[in-house]
């Protein structure tokens, strides 16, 4: 039987308002991506993400980074809106109680990023 494939990397599109807005572009481009990739998590992985966020000037200085994470790791679990109860998106990763480490980070886009960050979802190798 051949090893899970569990690392997981793509581009994150601009902040986009509203908020669900831009956690439907993340869930779709993280889908495709998995799919791609054959990437896949069980409930009972323990994962780390890392995360550049590409801003703007203005909205550098103004988006809270724990804010911006709590939509990407929404569109993971595919919560775009609605009840919490029901989802409406295919969850990437199960739980976002799962994530045992972060390392997250905003800065201004380099010119050929066209605004585009980067995500990468792995298997946690702490203890």
């Amino acid at each position: 039987m051949s090893k899970r494939k569990a690392n997981l990397t793509l581009r994150i599109p601009p902040y986009q308002s509203p908020r669900n807005t831009w956690r439907h572009k993340i869930h779709r481009i993280a889908s495709l991506e998995a799919e791609r990739a054959e990437v896949s998590y069980r409930a009972s992985d323990k994962l780390e993400l890392k995360v550049r966020l590409y801003l703007k000037e203005g909205p550098l200085f103004s988006h809270d980074l724990d804010n911006r994470l709590k939509d990407i790791m929404d569109a993971l679990q595919g919560r775009a809106g609605g009840s919490k109860k029901v989802r409406t998106l295919s969850a990437i990763i199960p739980n976002d109680r799962q994530v045992f480490r972060i390392v997250i980070e905003k800065s201004l886009p380099p010119k050929q990023s066209k605004g585009f960050g980067h995500l990468l979802v792995t298997k946690y190798g702490g203890k």
